[in-house]
């Protein structure tokens, strides 16, 4: 994406970056599909829900080109393998094809990459068969730089198409984590960022340092704000 050229820019380049965040857990079920049908309306990436949504998506986005996201191991990556990878194989029989697990943070902590790479392995190899995506949430609010880096090459050994900044609750996605694990994963993993981000302009700035996917529950104001953007630019145009 040209992330900072408006007039280079479409609607649907940038909604078909986000992924709109329905996870807060007081939400109803009448709250949660009307949040999946926003973000079929507007026509976003994935809507990333509770598993407990996962069914109720499904029927939503029935015929929608906006995929069901959902969490494994959330919030705080510190279930069981086994557990992690029920929860990805039911979920994936639910209508799933997004994936957004969260790592073991204390393993990763404590220097044990290979563990995590094996766990996360575990969770791909579940996905695999569905083709489904799995996206690896890394919470680097509590790591340093060289365990940011670890926990990113040890996703890509374990096989995911995703690392993910955070799960948004204990920080905000930085520009300088963006930074970090773009330069430490191949061209093959893209990098997600989630956490805090409530403009279009925080999302433009993390896509210049390598993002390619957006955790948000910002949706509307950013892309009502796109939306004004671009006919600013429209208008511009048709004087000249």
């Amino acid at each position: 994406m040209q992330a900072m050229d408006i007039a280079k820019l479409s609607y649907r380049d940038v909604a078909r970056t986000i992924d709109h965040a329905l996870l807060r857990p007081e939400l109803t079920p009448a709250e949660a599909a009307a949040g999946v049908a926003l973000g079929r309306r507007y026509d976003v990436a994935a809507v990333c829900v509770r598993p407990c949504d996962v069914a109720l998506a499904r029927d939503e986005l029935a015929g929608s080109s906006t995929e069901i996201c959902t969490v494994v191991g959330f919030p705080h990556g510190s279930s069981t393998t086994a557990t992690k990878v029920a929860e990805s194989e039911q979920a994936i029989a639910e209508g799933a094809g997004e994936l957004d697990v969260v790592l073991n943070v204390g393993w990763l902590r404590a220097g044990l990459v290979d563990a995590v790479r094996d766990e996360l392995a575990e969770v791909v190899r579940a996905a695999r068969q569905a083709h489904a995506i799995v996206k690896v949430i890394l919470e680097t609010a509590y790591l340093d730089d060289d365990q940011k880096r670890a926990g990113c090459l040890a996703a890509e050994a374990a096989g995911a198409h995703f690392v993910k900044t955070s799960t948004g609750y204990p920080a905000t996605a930085t520009v300088e984590d963006v930074r970090i694990l773009r330069e430490a994963a191949s061209p093959a993993l893209q990098v997600e960022a989630a956490g805090g981000i409530r403009t279009l302009d925080a999302l433009l700035a993390l896509a210049s340092a390598g993002a390619s996917r957006f955790g948000t529950s910002a949706t509307v104001a950013i892309l009502d704000d796109l939306t004004s953007r671009l006919r600013a630019v429209e208008e511009q145009a048709a004087t000249i």
